[in-house]
């Protein structure tokens, strides 16, 4: 049997594979989004200041929420997972159906104090398992549509304020499929990286930045206007860039990429430049075809670990502004019931989304229907996972469901107070 840690659909397409190849922060071209009319915006005002901020975790690579959130109280469950089920008693903050990974520990202080809600059976509403086109399907979120807008753009859409930091991709080099659309926004590997080439610490008389505003002023076309665009940006951004790197409240991120991409978003929370909206991918080798483990070894105890440390640093970062952030994970597809012989499980269909923050009304949700104990069996999805996102858009953010998720008519969750 062939032994594989991930896909090679996946692993093609990483987000760091995509870094690797040579995207960098050379000149200005990089600070804003090069799709559609964004390029077209000649430049911007003040930044306003922002309102609730919504952060998307993406979980790349199809992470297993029956490991996440074990549903113990199904026998088919411990049946179907003879191996790398996790034992009920190793389980927080279990009740008669569910428990939490033990991993997810760092997180378990916010859901005592019902800030954590987990909604199971979610995904998209018919079995895809291709990571690429469940990606692109479920961030796009407008079936049917030939057009390339994500619902990430569709939201930011919905008032008449026009500015790339409104919304913001941080700790990846290309824009997700949700950001993508007529409006402007920004994606960039680290808070450093957008910034002006050249111009640092030894460019004493300012002269890198004086030379390229002074050829990109009278330029016409998409590229002088994309340049001035991409130089009001960098300037709008100068709060985060000069904010300091130090995290508050004694928090202390993990040095992995998810710690720091969140170390960055808490930067542009706290400096006000009038973001919306932060997507952080988690590359955390959640496709785990092999080795996924027990809870003494393997990929599943170290991606929880990363995933539960960041996002408590984070909050613990945030501190009182944490009571504006409202965070939704979410994953392409979850994985089989069945474990495979490689101690590892297969692309399946239906997941596990979390929700941390402001306005969540903390415990387990969603219509767990029973697993079954076969080859080829998923968890089936209950919960379209537009549902989950439009309680989120709509009763933290004020946007119109209609409007953001096209055709669609979310069912309730309750997992959203205000």
């Amino acid at each position: 049997m062939t032994t594989i840690d991930c896909c090679t659909e996946l692993s093609g397409m990483s987000r760091r594979g995509l870094l690797k190849g040579g995207i960098t922060a050379a000149g200005v071209g990089m600070a804003t989004s090069l799709f559609g009319g964004t390029f077209l915006q000649a430049s911007y005002g003040a930044t306003r200041k922002a309102g609730n901020v919504l952060v998307l975790l993406s979980l790349r690579g199809a992470a297993d929420g029956l490991s996440l959130v074990v549903p113990h109280a199904d026998p088919a469950y411990y049946a179907a997972r003879p191996r790398i089920a996790i034992p009920k008693a190793s389980l927080l903050a279990r009740n008669d159906t569910f428990g939490l990974h033990p991993k997810l520990a760092p997180l378990l202080p916010m859901w005592q104090a019902g800030k954590i809600a987990a909604v199971h059976a979610t995904g998209l509403p018919a079995p895809n398992r291709s990571h690429f086109s469940a990606m692109e399907e479920l961030e796009d979120a407008d079936p049917g549509s030939a057009a390339r807008v994500g619902w990430i753009n569709r939201l930011i859409g919905q008032d008449d304020y026009r500015h790339p930091l409104q919304a913001i991709g941080m700790g990846m080099s290309v824009p997700i499929t949700a950001l993508y659309g007529p409006q402007p926004t920004v994606t960039a590997a680290s808070v450093d990286a957008i910034s002006l080439a050249g111009d640092d610490q030894w460019d004493t008389a300012d002269r890198r930045r004086r030379s390229m505003q002074t050829m990109w002023a009278g330029a016409g076309g998409a590229m002088g206007s994309g340049a001035r665009s991409a130089l009001s940006t960098i300037a709008d951004f100068q709060p985060v860039a000069k904010s300091s790197k130090t995290p508050a409240n004694g928090a202390d991120y993990p040095s992995d990429d998810l710690g720091q991409a969140l170390r960055a978003a808490a930067r542009i929370i706290r400096s006000n430049v009038g973001t919306d909206v932060i997507a952080v991918d988690h590359d955390g080798g959640w496709d785990m075809h092999t080795d996924l483990g027990t809870l003494d070894w393997g990929r599943m105890v170290d991606a929880s670990s990363q995933l539960a440390s960041g996002l408590a640093a984070f909050f613990q970062d945030l501190g009182s502004l944490g009571d504006k952030v409202t965070v939704v994970t979410i994953s392409e597809f979850g994985r089989r019931v069945k474990e495979n012989a490689n101690y590892g499980l297969d692309h399946g269909h239906g997941n596990v989304m979390f929700l941390l923050g402001a306005g969540v009304k903390g415990g387990y949700y969603g219509s767990m229907p029973s697993l079954t104990n076969s080859l080829d069996a998923d968890l089936p999805v209950t919960t379209d996972y537009r549902s989950v996102l439009s309680e989120v858009v709509t009763k933290r953010l004020g946007a119109s469901t209609a409007a953001v998720f096209p055709g669609f008519a979310p069912e309730s969750v309750g997992a959203i107070n205000v």
